[in-house]
């Protein structure tokens, strides 16, 4: 296919993906002959006469699979984000390929056998750090591939990973199809309590999708969690709520039960051939937190202040509840909406009140310049670079006149696009013989309004995505296989969750937080409520996420999991933690992506409790320093966590940072939880 952009240089600005000239049918052809080459490259490595170098080998690694990376990162993100009919079949059918295609690399045993002499005469190389890392890195990627399997046990593991690759590609299309499925039309006497902005979003809602209703909800959580804290109707937060918590479970042909208890099943047999206990104990091995148990130590002693608190949070709702005049008894679906009356009540703060000072623009604009303060950077948006979508946007990000990489934006919620909010890249950041910038993108689903507007979660969200980008963007080493996010799980969320704090700062939000009509700044009042509710409802929110992170943990620290009844089993993971009936976890089982759409969180969703540990004590340095923008303690944060991707252990370089290891005490300050 001689028009096929993915056969041709890319004469766009930056190298850019032509986006204008991609098509679904361009893929297949694209991929086959990228499988093809970079085979080519592997065999020319693993047969090579010579006797095995670092250059001939790891670095030859390194420079190998160039095309289908570009393929690659091009079609998962508009997989992702903008997809359709064709691109999902195209990526049903090419899980299993994809999956086919690595095993064979890490099952090469020519070539791992060039990888394991390099690494076992690795003191005599002569190495420099960076270097040396990058050979550990390749030679335990491959350990934990297969690499070391034989006979029956390297084909079973192989067929494993590509019914995994099938099982995960299923069940994210499958929680894609119930968010498409369902949509709640509303007219306007359905809209009680609903102030202004939700009722723009739910507007924009029955435009975009067309509807006869002039408005409308759905699952995307930037719709149904205004619904749920606002609406008076509680027999439509009972809809929206059980629509939101039972995607992926409604006994329909998305239902993802029996692709969970597939998925379980396989990756603990997976782990077994690795000689792992558990997939657990397999997944943590590589992590900070090494064990399983050290994860759940860190869980439970969390859990037992937040569960203290949630009760009693949850009784004071429910005094709320009878002080209208009501008897019946608190639900997961009025939890927010008696939490908002509480918190208006007891802290004179309605959230409603800040939404028309968080203008997306401006809430943009403030995280470019929390990184122009800390770290130089400079920020121009371009409007000649191709997109995607027509709401993506680009920015071109420089230091010191230098360009240092792309910032690619789309922060809308569309039928087309997955839930949640992530960061990736169409490009990564390398150096081996010459330096090539990255290419980030963050993808948001904010409700699409004029002008858009943010509730504070989501503003912390827009931050939260964008530590994730400058984690990209700052990367400064010299292999791809060390670069920017390609750290371990539970360090990957550090840069993220430290820069969510500056959004708190009052220094931003007095010079960002403006209001949309008049322009002025969020009153000194207004700011001081804010603050002073910041801890307001704490105990829920850390219970929905822990419920999340302990069922994570239990499904993967089965050791025979065969025939598991996965409903039944989330009931009794709940029960041992003894959650609150009237909280639901943040994360369903069938609807959670982060360990099932592939396993990217598997067995490690309990990380972004870890790294609140190491953000909210790495944060404190910059308190200890009186200065939110201290320029020494911004210098060792960027040269040690943002920059230096994974060139060193994860614990070493946080003590770079912080000068020692994290303590939990700032964790369980900044959510207002008593230690245990």
């Amino acid at each position: 296919m001689s028009t096929n952009p993915f056969f041709e240089h890319w004469n766009t600005p930056f190298e850019t993906p032509p986006f204008g000239q991609i098509r679904p049918e361009h893929f297949r052809p694209a991929y086959d002959r990228a499988f093809a080459e970079h085979a080519q490259e592997i065999d020319r490595i693993a047969a090579d006469p010579a006797a095995p170098s670092f250059e001939n080998t790891i670095i030859a690694l390194e420079k190998s699979g160039h095309g289908l990376s570009r393929i690659d990162l091009v079609f998962g993100n508009l997989a992702a984000s903008d997809t359709n009919d064709e691109l999902q079949s195209i990526e049903r059918d090419l899980a299993p390929l994809q999956a086919r295609h690595w095993n064979a690399i890490f099952l090469n045993a020519a070539l791992f056998r060039r990888i394991e002499e390099l690494f076992s005469r690795r003191e005599s190389l002569k190495l420099g750090a960076e270097s040396l890392r990058v050979l550990e890195r390749y030679r335990l990627d491959f350990v934990r591939a297969g690499a070391n399997l034989v006979g029956g046990e390297r084909e079973r593991y192989a067929q494993i990973g590509e019914r995994l690759a099938e099982l995960g590609t299923a069940f994210g299309q499958n929680v894609l199809a119930d968010e498409q499925d369902f949509v709640l039309p509303l007219q306007e006497s359905d809209l009680d309590g609903l102030p202004d902005f939700a009722r723009a979003a739910a507007a924009g809602i029955a435009k975009e999708r067309k509807l006869a209703a002039p408005y409308a909800i759905t699952t995307s959580r930037s719709s149904a969690e205004p619904f749920l804290q606002f609406s008076d109707r509680r027999d439509l937060r009972e809809k929206v709520f059980k629509a939101l918590t039972g995607r992926g479970d409604n006994e329909n042909e998305h239902d993802n039960k029996a692709l969970i208890a597939e998925i379980v099943k396989l990756r603990a047999e997976r782990a077994k051939l690795l000689a792992y206990a558990t997939f657990a104990d397999y997944r943590l091995a590589d992590t900070m937190a090494r064990t399983p148990d050290a994860a759940r130590i860190l869980l439970d002693q969390v859990w037992t202040a937040a569960r203290s608190r949630a009760l009693e949070e949850r009784d004071d709702l429910q005094a709320v509840v009878a002080a209208e005049g009501n008897n019946f008894p608190l639900t997961a679906w009025d939890w927010h909406y008696y939490a908002e009356k509480l918190r208006k009540e007891r802290y004179d703060f309605d959230e409603a009140e800040i939404i028309p000072y968080l203008q997306l623009d401006k809430m943009i604009e403030a995280a470019f310049d929390t990184a122009h303060r800390l770290f130089e950077l400079n920020f121009k948006e371009r409007k000649d670079i191709p997109v995607y979508h027509p709401d993506v946007r680009v920015w071109d990000v420089t230091r010191g006149g230098e360009h240092v990489g792309l910032f690619f934006g789309d922060y809308f919620a569309r039928p087309s696009k997955r839930g949640g909010a992530w960061m990736s890249s169409f490009r990564d950041q390398e150096n081996i013989d010459k330096k090539i910038t990255p290419i980030i993108i963050n993808t948001c689903n904010f409700p699409k309004s004029s002008p858009a507007l943010l509730n504070f979660d989501e503003a912390k969200t827009l931050f939260h995505e964008f530590g994730h980008a400058l984690h990209g963007l700052l990367s400064n080493v010299r292999f791809p296989r060390l670069a920017g996010t390609n750290v371990a799980r539970d360090f990957v969320e550090l840069p993220s969750q430290i820069f969510e704090h500056w959004l708190e700062e009052p220094a931003v939000l007095e010079k960002f937080a403006l209001h949309v009509e008049t322009g002025k700044p969020m009153p000194k009042a207004l700011l001081e409520k804010l603050n002073a509710a910041r801890n307001f409802n704490q105990g829920f929110a850390t219970v929905e996420f822990l419920g999340s992170a302990f069922a994570d943990l239990d499904f993967h620290a089965l050791e025979n999991p065969v025939d598991i009844d996965v409903g039944a089993f989330e009931k009794q993971s709940m029960e041992r933690i003894g959650m609150p009936s009237e909280i639901a976890m943040r994360h369903r089982p069938t609807h959670f992506l982060h360990i099932f759409d592939g396993d990217g969180y598997s067995a490690g969703y309990y990380s972004y409790m870890w790294a609140e540990v190491l953000d909210a004590d790495g944060f404190h340095a910059f308190k200890e320093a009186k200065d939110p923008f201290d320029p020494e303690t911004a210098r060792r944060l960027h040269d040690y966590i943002y920059s230096g991707g994974g060139t060193r252990d994860y614990a070493e370089a946080y003590r770079l940072f912080r000068g020692r290891d994290p303590k939990i005490d700032a964790l369980l300050e900044g959510r207002g939880l008593k230690a245990a």
